[in-house]
């Protein structure tokens, strides 16, 4: 009889190169998809009609939109003991914004925020306050979008909405009975609610991140709005913002690369939805695109000088070590 290892099996797991490389086909696949049910114009169309104001407008809105996320992660970082400046907090999240439009998966820019932030000191709070700021802003945004399509009779089909809600309720419960169930998860659990209560349960926090997401959220709308207005979409302002939350918030979506791919799938579906053209949404999400990339194009510039500091301060680390030559 062959002998029986104490060790029990592992099961294979996808590599993080294998699961980042599956996101970006899956995001190339939708866009193929719509390519073929709209039209490859519809993205040459979004491109076509961006114009100087346009970049202008989205640089400014970019930058209302980083200093107010950016406000809202010192709120998170402060109620856990951490310090962060305002030019650094400012700096490090043009930063993140940026990584996180050219990279795959849409979070590597806020993973290198917070290794950046607890590099000299705790890393799990740095970590936790990223977490939480960002986590603050997509409920906001969540919570807006489903004011706005309840406001809307008529604009989805409720029956939908009815069906979508029983599933998410449906799995929400399974992983809840499946965190019931482990002891392990249940002490992470708890401690994990003990710093959401430190860091949200003062009012003036909770009230100081809220007011950040909605200026960040009305901020990325507008931009959007910026791109219906460049490609020319007509329609009463409480659509085009009702259509917009839904881009903006698919663009969250770790599919593809800076939200492509899902962005447009939800903007044609929301532009449908809306009795709009499907290849309009397309080509607005396009342009909007383009426009949300030149706005965080910042970023690019903080990690050039950052590599060049750094550059300098290995340099100048050599010329100052024990028995390192110095030339002149």
């Amino acid at each position: 009889m062959a002998a029986v290892s104490g060790t029990a099996p592992r099961h294979p797991r996808l590599s993080p190169r294998i699961r980042l490389w599956g996101q970006v086909l899956a995001g190339l696949a939708i866009l193929a998809a719509l390519a073929l049910h709209v039209g490859a114009e519809a993205f040459l169309v979004g491109i076509a009609s961006i114009t100087l104001p346009a970049v202008v407008a989205a640089a400014g809105l970019g930058a209302i939109a980083t200093i107010a996320a950016a406000w809202r992660w010192r709120i998170v970082a402060r109620r856990l003991g951490l310090a962060l400046g305002w030019r650094r907090a400012v700096a490090a999240y043009y930063r993140s914004q940026f990584l996180n439009s050219v990279l795959p998966g849409g979070v590597v820019g806020d993973v290198h925020r917070a290794l950046w932030h607890g590099r000299d000191g705790d890393r799990a709070h740095a970590a936790r306050a990223v977490v939480a700021e960002r986590a603050a802003g997509q409920a906001v945004q969540v919570v807006l979008l489903v004011a706005l399509v309840l406001s809307l009779p008529g604009w989805i089909d409720t029956s939908a909405i009815g069906i979508v809600l029983l599933i998410v309720g449906v799995v929400a419960a399974i992983g809840v009975g499946a965190a019931v169930a482990s002891r392990r998860v249940r002490a992470a659990a708890s401690r994990e609610a003990r710093h959401l209560r430190v860091m949200f349960g003062h009012p003036g926090a909770a009230l100081g991140a809220a007011l950040a997401s909605l200026v960040v959220v009305a901020c990325h709308v507008a931009t959007f709005l910026v791109a219906c207005a460049a490609v020319g979409v007509a329609a009463t302002p409480q659509t085009l913002v009702a259509v917009s939350l839904v881009a903006v918030l698919a663009a969250g979506i770790p599919l593809g690369v800076g939200g492509w791919g899902p962005r447009e799938a939800a903007a044609a579906w929301a532009f449908t939805a809306a009795g709009l053209d499907a290849a309009a949404g397309v080509a607005a999400s396009t342009a909007f695109g383009v426009l949300a990339l030149l706005s965080v194009a910042p970023g690019a510039l903080v990690i050039v000088v950052g590599a060049v500091r750094g550059r300098r301060r290995s340099a100048t680390n050599a010329d100052l070590a024990p028995g390192g030559a110095v030339t002149r």
